[in-house]
């Protein structure tokens, strides 16, 4: 419900964006149209970048780590991986 309502915003601030752009106040129409962009790209994009906790271990090049955290959203216990080839760091259940 709240990512919906924050993508009618971006789409509102678009849409005044035109609105505005064609009454003939471009700096206006500029700002409202960046930061309707932002808002849609930022809200689009958030679920790509974001992966959450993976429930089975990344792969066979992962390397379960030491370290441990109780996640506060769902209460499970979170193990973090880590791939020496790339550095990148996940987060998955236990085991």
């Amino acid at each position: 419900m709240l990512r919906a309502s924050v993508l009618l915003l971006g789409v509102a601030l678009l849409a005044g964006a035109g609105v505005v752009a064609v009454l003939g106040l471009a700096p206006v129409a500029w700002e409202l149209g960046g930061f309707g962009l932002l808002i849609v790209l930022g809200t689009v994009l958030e679920r790509r970048v974001y992966r959450g906790i993976e429930a089975p271990p990344p792969g066979p090049d992962w390397q379960r780590t030491t370290e441990r955290f109780r996640d506060p959203t769902s209460g499970r216990v979170v193990t973090v991986w880590f791939n020496p080839r790339t550095g990148e760091r996940r987060y998955g259940g236990g085991q």
